[in-house]
């Protein structure tokens, strides 16, 4: 790889949402903490943005978001009876997660969107480029997009965008881009976003979904963009100047994903993420397949 830019070292989480579409389960758990087979969503994230290279991960957080930080923090009672019993394999488990990365963690506060969620990094990302990953969506391992995005930035600059095609019906629950075609498959560049478009008013059906590579003048941007769709300052709002003046922050590249996601954020598609995981693993997925064959066969 030719590389042009300044490397990416840190990896951004915002993960101070409340989860209300989970309620009950979230009152007292945090969302990113519910499991996927059995480990909470926010592993995946977190082991993503280290495949990837980024092992800098600074998460943001809010009030009831203390199990986060205990996660992937050492749990020393607990080892040590692990130990006891010999029981290396989950000794293993337990302390994958406190090894993972380098984390920090700042609260956001007050909830104020997405955006000022970002800006919360600033006094730790600086004037450096850096990944945005969100925790709701989990990208399949075997498919590594932020790899991807990380090595279109280190030869064009500037910004990264994730971009999934989607059905033009669907297109008003996603932020929306404009594009250009470059020379490389799947890589396009970016002229113009909105936020949550109707589908009349869509630029294109390609979706923006929860990874970003952004350039650190996008915290400029953000302390002076105003509140808009929901009265929250959204990321995508700052991310539009952005693509509208290259000289403020280099250009606005897009890369579309074809690969496998997973929205956590949406009850059905995490029940399907949790079965088509645990269908895939060696030690679950023979005889889970045979019992879900069965119920669907059978049993419905």
């Amino acid at each position: 790889m030719n590389q042009l830019h300044p490397v990416i070292k840190k990896a951004v989480i915002p993960a101070a949402g409340l989860g209300t579409r989970f309620l009950p389960a979230t009152k007292a758990t945090p969302k990113e903490m519910l499991p996927v087979v059995d480990k909470p969503a926010i592993q995946y994230v977190v082991e993503e943005a280290v495949s990837a290279g980024l092992d800098d991960v600074l998460m943001i957080t809010g009030r009831n978001k203390r199990a986060l930080e205990d996660h992937f923090d050492r749990n020393y009672e607990l080892e040590s009876a692990l130990i006891a019993k010999g029981d290396d394999d989950r000794l293993k488990k337990v302390q994958e997660s406190s090894d993972l990365a380098t984390m920090h963690y700042v609260r956001q506060g007050d909830p104020r969107g997405l955006g000022h969620a970002v800006l919360c990094a600033e006094p730790h990302v600086g004037d450096e480029p850096f990944a945005v990953l969100l925790g709701d969506d989990l990208i399949d391992p075997r498919d590594p997009l932020l790899r991807q995005m990380v090595d279109v930035h280190a030869r064009t600059g500037g910004t990264v965008i994730a971009l999934m095609e989607v059905d033009p019906a669907s297109v008003h629950l996603y932020g929306c881009a404009a594009v250009e075609a470059t020379d490389e498959p799947d890589v396009v560049r970016i002229t113009g976003l909105v936020e949550k478009p109707e589908p009349a008013d869509a630029p294109s059906n390609y979706a923006v979904i929860g990874r970003y590579v952004l350039n650190p003048a996008i915290f400029g941007i953000l302390r002076e963009t105003e509140p808009g769709r929901g009265n929250e300052i959204q990321l995508t709002d700052a991310l539009q100047k952005l693509a509208a003046d290259e000289s403020v922050g280099g250009p606005v590249h897009g890369v579309v994903f074809r690969g496998r996601r997973y929205d956590t954020g949406d009850r059905g598609d995490y029940l399907r993420a949790i079965v088509r995981l645990a269908c895939e693993r060696e030690d679950l997925g023979p005889e889970f397949r045979t019992w879900l064959h069965r119920y669907v066969t059978e049993e419905m």
